[in-house]
């Protein structure tokens, strides 16, 4: 920092001008750079591979009563059988377990995940649920010792956008009253391999069903693939393979008071970020970012993790630390190269991830879903495989145009920013990439 102040000094501006300056010189590089990485990771491929260019399927060679069937009923999968039931498609759901769900993931929705959740008709998947709302982050540099809060963009009328927070499990279970209230079937069993005719397209998926333990078949014109981010389904829909930058360790604060209220909060120190967002109105989660899970986790979390916390925070964490079970989770990267199958589309986590520090996930999912909707609106008969390879072809183009390819390369960037080695980020730095950052999700 001696330097920096030198150099401020000799120009006659103040240092922060002077990392702005370099931020503004800088940011592009790196963008550019992140970029290329991405474009390579993905193969660089823009067009599906020879052997599926779009020529004119043979017929399945059998009469369904379901025109889609749906593998997975998380947020992606839920919240397509919602839509298109109520386009009048005959929807089947298919999830290993219809309990609510319990993850430490997938809690925070940014303004352009609910914006689309309102536009999906879903918006009381998000109510009565104890949700909270969001309006921005505070983010806290332990190296500089300072704070800054980062307030979402404004919207088309001058009110400034919000997110909404939650029980992930409570939201899920939200998001499939909704879909069997618009007429999707939901059916609770495990997924265990797709179906093939003789021309290798996909006409269905066989199932151990969770209340027989026999196995089943289900038909259908086409299936969509949204079991996650633990896919079984990837390899062979996909030309690219997940790679793990971190973990994630997670415990459940109770009555932590928020710096500022309705705000979430990033800390920067030493080994990686750390998230704090309320979830009920006296629950409060924290994730912890490490590059490896430590195996005296528990000690790691009091003796390194706690002195970095602002003060408000320390108590509750320790007692969450003392007295739950700390979970934690990989995050995973996957760009989204898809190798198209006729009868089957890959979708969700299943199909494409970005570091989940920026919560930017089930905006792109929930996008997703707003895309496939308006899309498969102009398709008469979804046996149609030729009709809707196009729409995958569409759709890979339109998601990179709107929101999915911004989001995935700030998300990544965003990381890499906020878990320097070094510890010497900016906050001009944090600062300028979040703005653009929460613009985008």
């Amino acid at each position: 920092m001696s330097s920096l102040a030198s150099v401020a000094a000799y120009l006659q501006l103040p240092a922060i001008s002077l990392i702005r300056i370099a931020v503004c010189l800088l940011l592009p590089l790196v963008v550019v750079v992140m970029v290329v990485g991405f474009l390579q990771r993905c193969g660089r491929r823009t067009k599906p591979k020879q052997k599926c260019q779009y020529v004119e399927p043979a017929p399945p060679n059998f009469d369904s009563e379901n025109e889609i069937v749906i593998v997975g009923a998380g947020v992606l999968g839920s919240s397509l059988a919602s839509a298109l039931s109520r386009d009048g498609r005959k929807v089947t759901v298919i999830e290993r377990d219809l309990q609510e769900p319990n993850r430490i993931v997938g809690e925070l929705l940014q303004p352009g995940g609910y914006a689309a959740l309102q536009k999906l008709g879903l918006k009381e998947a998000v109510e009565g649920i104890d949700a909270h709302i969001v309006h921005g982050y505070v983010i806290h540099d332990n190296t500089t010792k300072s704070m800054v809060a980062l307030s979402y963009p404004l919207d088309d009328t001058g009110k400034v956008l919000t997110g909404r927070s939650f029980h992930h499990g409570r939201f899920i279970m939200g998001l499939r009253r909704e879909a069997k209230k618009d007429g999707a079937t939901l059916i609770e069993g495990a997924a265990s391999s797709l179906l093939e005719d003789p021309h290798g397209h996909i006409v269905g998926v066989l199932y151990k069903d969770k209340a027989s333990g026999t196995d089943k078949t289900i038909k259908a014109k086409l299936t969509f693939v949204a079991d996650g981010c633990f896919s079984r389904f990837r390899k062979g829909l996909v030309d690219a393979e997940v790679s793990i930058s971190s973990n994630f360790a997670g415990v459940v604060m109770r009555d932590c008071p928020q710096m500022k209220t309705g705000y979430a909060e990033i800390v920067l120190g030493t080994g990686g970020p750390l998230l704090v967002y309320q979830i009920s109105h006296n629950d409060t989660r924290i994730l912890v970012d490490m590059p490896k899970v430590p195996s005296d986790i528990k000690g790691y979390m009091l003796s390194v993790i706690e002195p970095q916390l602002p003060a408000h925070i320390k108590s509750p964490f320790r007692a969450a630390v003392d007295a739950s079970q700390i979970r934690t989770m990989p995050n995973s990267f996957l760009p989204p190269c898809p190798n198209p199958v006729p009868g089957v589309v890959l979708l969700g986590d299943a199909f494409n991830m970005r570091h989940p520090l920026t919560g930017g996930g089930m905006s792109v999912a929930l996008n997703d879903v707003l895309l496939w909707r308006r899309m498969l609106g102009e398709v008469r008969d979804v046996g149609d495989h030729r009709a809707v390879l196009k729409c995958l072809e569409k759709f890979q183009w339109q998601r990179k145009g709107s929101h999915a390819f911004v989001v995935n390369v700030l998300a990544q960037a965003l990381y890499k920013l906020f878990s320097a080695s070094d510890g010497k980020g900016t906050m001009g730095c944090v600062q300028y990439v979040s703005n653009i950052c929460v613009t985008y999700v």
